[in-house]
Formats: structure tokens, C-alpha cells, sequence
């Protein structure tokens, strides 16, 4: 288990080149969390929903991923309240109160063991990811993910934390010595992440830490931002390109309260002429030439955002001077219309008029969509890929696409202006190349294979990480048991 001092410290990132060395190393691993909460998820083959970050480690294992491997996901609906899904499926919204109370959670807690099981009767080993911190102490009766995971799994347990946020003596020793003797003795290394500057100036600092906690420190990994992997947590946004003043192509990703999916603008974000930046202020969208509205987990309260905060005006400016405005989930329903939310499924706002850029008007059920698609672009023969995570219904007279089964999806006005409900849309070259045709004279993408792309990164993970920590180590501790 890669278990870590707090959030955001690196953990899914290191677990995902573990999965790969794995792979590597000719085993069968597969990732594993028990309870995840992140905005940015993912639909498995057999249309479950689980969190992003454990469908990235599964292809990092080469293999499908399932609903065994994130049992349970919480998405945030409001500062208080979250989707809880389970198995891959919603079983409704609870409140935080109520959901992190310790009572009930031995329910939450034995459909979490069962995932696991079935997941480690068919792949060895498996790499189970924490969540936050393990010390966070008034949480700990209740704990389905962390501590209480790893007793179940008899899992030897590596402590990750992050450097560059500073503290990194007391929190790694705070960590370790808040655990009861029993969690203490499963805690059998240490991984410094995101260290900055030269390795030997903390050399001395390794030994103070093994000899503080009586842990071995397995390595020190530095900062690794050349090497590009899909990130889950709304938080990586803040370290997202911004706006910037040269002769790139500019498109900006309006920053939504719950901003969902944003991995679907990675392959966007790596096009050399383009400069993708978050609008987090309505006055930025007079400088993007491409605006596009991403997914949100709660699409009402988002749009009642934009028209209070003034980005809605902006936006229907923008497209009545001609730049492109796109919609992509969330971001679509937003571009119709009319909303409506009939049943309460997001909350108290039952019903807002959209944006009116495309003629499509949505109401909001409790069935939930979740599949993976296969799919063609207007009048492509090109058969595209992506996935769909919607609540809710539109209807359209003009469909942007056509899955293999004849089913339509989206909405298309012209080339400057159409939404559809499909994530991952942007990672097909055929529709990138169709939204940049406007406005830059391009090489066509349809050579650029992004599967390929994203094999390479996994594998340059799994060398940063061979060349900064210690693997024989690792691997001894996996095996030796009293």
C-alpha cells in the first residue's frame, strides 16, 4: 500500500509506476482503492464508474479496468454533499457528516473487502492506494480506506510525502508515530517525493529520518514534471498552464466550481501551438479564441455561476464575434437552452435557461449514463473513441456524432459552436484537427497516436522512479515475512 502524510503528496503517481515496474518485471498487478473522492472519473468496459486514477493505473498494468479496483467513489456535489457510488454504480447523495460517521460503515466496509478479494484472486501483486493522510485520527474508527485496508490485506505499507510543501521531518515522524504499535509495524519504508534541488543535500536528512522512525527511507524521488501523466484531483489544476501573451493559438477551459473530467483537454494541452489555459476570471475570455465549457458534477449550480459572476455574458459575446465555443458534458447541457432538474436530483434549483447556443434542451433524471464509445465525427468514416458519465437527457435535431450502435450524440450549430456528451472527444486527432482548422495552418494530427504517447510516459515513469528508489529494496520487503 502506498500509503501518504496527506493529500496531493503523490501517491497515485508513484503507484502507477510501481504497477508498471510490475508489469515490467514480468508480474500481474493491479491497482486498488478503496474509497476514492475525485471529480474526474471513468466508465469500465461493462459501464461502471470509478475514479480516474485507478483506470490509469490499470493501463499502466495493461490490463481493463473494473469496479473491483475503486469500490467506492465519492463525487462532490457542494462544499457538503457527494454522489457516493458504489460498485460502480450511484446508490445516491449523502451529506458529510453522515457519510464519515463511523456508523454504517461496516456495510461500506465489507464491499470494499470483497472487491478485493475478487481482485487479488485473479492479479499478484496488488498496489492499494491510500487516501489523504493516515493520521488523521478522529477519522480512523470509521476508516475504510487507509490503515484498517491494509490489515484486511495484510499489506506492507509504504509512506509517501511530499517535500515541497515543506515539513517533511515532522510530518513523516508524526505520521508513523500517531498509528497504533500494530499500523506502526506494517509502515516498512519511506518514499520523499518531489524534491527540488541536488539529492546529496539531503542525505543527511534521510539518515535523521530512519533513525527518528526506525523505517528505511526507499528513495528520494524528484519533481517529475517531464513526464506526462493523467492527473485525477482538482487540485493539479492550480499548476495548469495559464494564459500567456505570444502568437500560440489560445483556448481557454472555463474553471467551473465542479469542474469534472478535466483530463480531456491533456491531449489539447500538449499541441505545440496551442497555449491551454483555465479562465478563472470572465474578463480572460476576451483573450482565448477558443473557449470551451467542460464537464461538471453539478451542472445547475455551475450555470447559475456563470450568469452571477458574468462569464455567461462573455461567453455569448465571444461567440457572436465568432470564436468557437464547445461544450463537453456538462459544458453541453450548459450551451443549450433550457435545464431542468425536475426531481432535485443536483439540488434546490429545479430550473435555469442555458446559454442559448445551441438549440437542445436537457432534463435531469436519477439514471445515469456510464459506457465507453466507439464512435464517428459529422462526416468522418474514422471511428473515434471516448466515454460517456452524464445524468440526464438532451434532445437534438443535429447530431456532431454517430456511435457504432446508430445511436447520435451532441450537437452541432457550425464549426465554431457544438457540444457533446462524450469525454475523451478531444483525444481523437480527426476532431482536434476539425476544431483548429480555423484558425491555424497545421500538420494534421492523425498520425499523433495518444495510446502510444501514453505507454511511453508509463515507462518513463517506471525509470524515474528504478533510477530514485530502491527496488530490490521494495521488492525484498514484499517477500520477506516472520
Amino acid at each position: 500500500m502506498l500509503a501518504g502524510t496527506g493529500s496531493d503528496v503523490g501517491k497515485s503517481l508513484i503507484a502507477t509506476g510501481l504497477c508498471r515496474i510490475f508489469l515490467q518485471d514480468g508480474y500481474s498487478p493491479a491497482p486498488f482503492k478503496a474509497q476514492n473522492m475525485a471529480l474526474n472519473s471513468y466508465a469500465t468496459p461493462d459501464g461502471m464508474e470509478i475514479g480516474r486514477a485507478q483506470a490509469v493505473q490499470a493501463e499502466a498494468c495493461g490490463i481493463p479496468c473494473s469496479a473491483d479496483m475503486n469500490p467506492i467513489l465519492l463525487k462532490p456535489s457542494g462544499e457538503h454533499t457527494s454522489q457516493v457510488v458504489i460498485n460502480g454504480k450511484p446508490s445516491g447523495n449523502r451529506d458529510a457528516y453522515s457519510y464519515f460517521r463511523k456508523e454504517g460503515k461496516d456495510e461500506l466496509r465489507r464491499l470494499a473487502h470483497e472487491a478485493f478479494d475478487r481482485l487479488s484472486s485473479r492479479y499478484n501483486p496488488i498496489v492499494l492506494e491510500g487516501a489523504g493522510s493516515i493520521s488523521e485520527l478522529n477519522l480512523r474508527e470509521g476508516d475504510i480506506v487507509n490503515m484498517s485496508m491494509a490489515r484486511y490485506a495484510d499489506a506492507d505499507v509504504i509512506l509517501v510525502t511530499d517535500i515541497d510543501r515543506g515539513g517533511v521531518f515532522a510530518s513523516v515522524y508524526g505520521s508513523v508515530m500517531l498509528q497504533t504499535p500494530e499500523d506502526r509495524k506494517r509502515i516498512k519504508g519511506i518514499i520523499i517525493n518531489k524534491f527540488r534541488g541536488d539529492l546529496r543535500l539531503f542525505e543527511s536528512g534521510r539518515q535523521i529520518l530512519e533513525e527518528l522512525c526506525g523505517i528505511p527511507v526507499l528513495g528520494v524521488v524528484p519533481m517529475a514534471n517531464h513526464i506526462k501523466i493523467e492527473e485525477e484531483d482538482s487540485v493539479a489544476l492550480e499548476n495548469k498552464n495559464k494564459l500567456i501573451t505570444d502568437n500560440m493559438l489560445k483556448v481557454g477551459v472555463v474553471a467551473l466550481p465542479h469542474i469534472s473530467n478535466f483530463t480531456d483537454f491533456n491531449m489539447l494541452e500538449r499541441h505545440p501551438e496551442v497555449n491551454l489555459f483555465y479562465i478563472t476570471d470572465p474578463k480572460e475570455i476576451e483573450a482565448a479564441d477558443i473557449i470551451i465549457i467542460p464537464g461538471s458534477k453539478n451542472t445547475l449550480a455551475d450555470l447559475n455561476y456563470l450568469r452571477k459572476k458574468g462569464f455567461a455574458r462573455q461567453i455569448i459575446s465571444a461567440r457572436e464575434v465568432g470564436k468557437s465555443v464547445i461544450g463537453i458534458c456538462g459544458g453541453y447541457q450548459i450551451m443549450g437552452t433550457m435545464i431542468s432538474d425536475p426531481d432535485g436530483v443536483e439540488g434546490e434549483i429545479r430550473e435555469l435557461p442555458g446559454l442559448g447556443l445551441l438549440p437542445v434542451s436537457t432534463i435531469l433524471t436519477d439514471t445515469k449514463t456510464t459506457k465507453q464509445v466507439q464512435f464517428r465525427f459529422l462526416d468522418s468514416e474514422k471511428i473515434c473513441e471516448g466515454y460517456e458519465i452524464h445524468m440526464g437527457h438532451t434532445e437534438s435535431n443535429s447530431p456532431l456524432t454517430k456511435n457504432t450502435y446508430g445511436e447520435q450524440d451532441g450537437c452541432f450549430v457550425d464549426e465554431r459552436c457544438f457540444g457533446s456528451y462524450i469525454h475523451g472527444i478531444l483525444d481523437n486527432p480527426v476532431v482536434l484537427d476539425y476544431i483548429l482548422a480555423p484558425y491555424i495552418t497545421q500538420d494534421s494530427m492523425a498520425d499523433f497516436d495518444y495510446h502510444a504517447f501514453k505507454e511511453s510516459q508509463y515507462d518513463a515513469l517506471a525509470e524515474w522512479l528504478r533510477e530514485y528508489v530502491d527496488i530490490d529494496k521494495l521488492y525484498k520487503i514484499m517477500t520477506d515475512h516472520d
